[in-house]
This record gives C-alpha cells, structure tokens and sequence, in this order.
C-alpha cells in the first residue's frame, strides 16, 4: 500500500470516528423541539362548589388567583383571609380575581397546610390545600448520565479506526515484503 492508499483509508477511519458523537442516544436525537423546561414553582390549588383559588410561590412573593369554579371567571371585589402552615398572611388585591401576599420567611421544605376564607359580597368560603415544597435539586443528581447507546458508538468507531489501521498495516506489509521478494 502506498502513502496515498493509507492516508485514505486513514481519513476514511477518522471520518468514520469523529462522526460517531452525532448518533443520537434516547432523548438526544434532535427531532421535535422539546417544550421549554424548567423549576417549576411551588403552587396550590383550594377548590370548593363556588370558588377555585391557585397560589403560587416564588420566594417570599405569594401571587393568588380566585376564580369562579363554574366558569373560572375572576371573583371581582372579593377579600381574602389566608392561614399558610398555621401562621396568618395578609393578601392585598391588585386586580379582580388577583392577590397578592409576602411571607416574614421563604418556608422550609414539607408540606404546609392552606386555609383561605373567601368573602364575595353575600357569598362566604373557606377553601383547604396544601403547599408542597420541595429541596432543590443536589448537583449531584443533575449530573447527565449517558445511556450505554453513547458508549457503544464509541466503542464501535474506535475498533472501526482499529480494524482499518490493522489492514493498512498489512497491506503495506505484504507490499514490502512481494517487492522485497522479487528483488532477491
């Protein structure tokens, strides 16, 4: 095998190893675009016959929203008397249907129970939920795991690049040693 003979088939292997990060492993293989992930904050949902009422947490900010369970229309000119893990919390309308309440303190992680008194003109509620919060995720367990498709592909490139060295090896072997032969 001459220089040019080798230096193909050294290429041809390289090509063939380097294109072997693009073969996707599950959930990598770039088809449709995956919806936008994220935390998600920690959110509680009060329901009764009358009234639907989500609260959602971020830090110390509580943002409540009180809807009529028939039609989720917003509860216009309503108050609201909220009791989160047992301590009471002021909630501040700032539009229909939509209050709003500081915490002294983000809350520890468990589960916290929430009671909110409903007042609507004639109408009175008393809605029960509870808030979970969780620990956030350890760096640890966010660590990207590849799955044994991954290592595979590799494996399989590298004894590609191997087996293509091995025959590029013996052929300019064999060469050598056919024109080493004649010359004798």
């Amino acid at each position: 095998m001459n220089l040019k003979q080798t230096s193909v088939a050294l290429h041809f292997a390289a090509a063939l190893f380097a294109a072997n990060p693009a073969w996707a492993s599950e959930g990598h293989d770039h088809g449709a675009a995956p919806a936008a992930a994220g935390t998600a904050l920690p959110r509680f949902v009060a329901v009764s016959e009358t009234f639907e009422l989500v609260g959602v947490l971020n830090g110390t900010q509580l943002t409540l929203y009180l809807d009529r369970f028939a039609d989720n229309a917003p509860v216009k000119g309503a108050t609201l008397e909220l009791e989160i893990g047992g301590v009471k919390v002021a909630a501040q309308p700032r539009a229909d249907g939509e209050f709003t309440a500081v915490l002294a303190a983000v809350p520890k992680p468990g589960v916290l129970p929430v009671m909110a008194t409903v007042v609507a003109g004639v109408e009175t509620d008393l809605l029960a939920a509870e808030l979970d919060l969780h620990e956030a995720p350890t760096a640890k367990a966010a660590v990207h795991r590849r799955g044994w498709q991954a290592w595979a592909g590799w494996t399989i490139g590298g004894l590609v690049t191997l087996i293509v060295l091995v025959w590029a090896g013996r052929m300019a072997m064999a060469r050598r040693t056919a024109s080493a032969g004649g010359a004798a």
